[in-house]
């Protein structure tokens, strides 16, 4: 019954067939299902159907940075929560190579989308799998977490010239364990927000009813953003205002 309900409720809410979706969730938002993380993992993936991909942060900057700067793609937990992780540690699941930054997917996409992080020298660059999500028409589900938790705008951030004050430290070398227990060397530029709260739910005005979609999926009030919308206007907003995704704190 479960699964119905989210299939149901995904497909209201807009997720395209045979389409790339990036999800951030909050478990917890859906409230009680039965076969928990499993469960919702499937419905995603009947909601895109055979030819579409299933996308996950996988995040490691609480346990990578300058003082711990060793990643390995195998090993190295995700901290963005319950779900990320579930898929992470899932069969057949793919991981990008990044130290801090890496994203896991699923499905008929997920090779050409994941595989060239490496070559990035910042967190969301151009070949990062948040960037590229845009050029093939993808989507980002905000699963019951809000606007904010909303990784692919540090991509938008980063396409300004020069970029916004708040955005880069000194880059690190980063010893990364591969796949096959390989090793190579990643230098990257950290972010750096102390100081500043991301304000990334201003978008919302700044996307149209059809390029972000509002509605509930279970428990969870949740919002679909089509990706190249949402980089398009976010990135005009920040040329007008180098400061707009973010407000000082003290």
């Amino acid at each position: 019954m479960d699964k119905r309900r989210l299939l149901a409720d995904l497909i209201r809410l807009g997720v395209r067939r045979g389409g790339a979706l990036l999800i951030h969730a909050s478990l917890r938002a859906l409230g009680k299902i039965e076969g928990g993380a499993e469960t919702v993992v499937q419905a995603l993936l009947e909601a895109l159907g055979e030819g579409g991909t299933l996308l996950m942060p996988a995040l490691s900057y609480a346990s990578v940075g300058p003082a711990h700067p060793r990643f390995d793609v195998r090993a190295t937990p995700s901290c963005v929560g319950a779900l990320p992780e579930f898929f992470r540690l899932r069969p057949g699941t793919r991981r990008s190579v990044h130290p801090t930054h890496s994203v896991c997917a699923v499905g008929a996409g997920a090779v050409e989308l994941l595989r060239d992080h490496h070559r990035d020298t910042t967190p969301v660059g151009p070949c990062s799998p948040f960037s590229r999500l845009a050029r093939v028409e993808g989507q980002i589900l905000m699963l019951g977490c809000g606007l904010e938790p909303n990784t692919s705008m540090h991509g938008v951030e980063e396409l300004i010239e020069p970029p916004p004050p708040y955005l880069f430290r000194e880059p690190c070398a980063h010893p990364i364990t591969l796949e096959d227990g390989s090793e190579i060397t990643m230098t990257v530029r950290q972010h750096d927000f102390r100081g500043w709260k991301q304000r990334y739910d201003r978008v919302e005005p700044l996307l149209t009813q059809g390029e972000l979609r509002q509605g509930g999926v279970l428990s969870a009030r949740c919002h679909l953003i089509d990706t190249a919308a949402l980089r398009r206007n976010a990135v005009e907003a920040l040329r007008g205002d180098p400061l707009f995704f973010v407000e000082r704190v003290s």
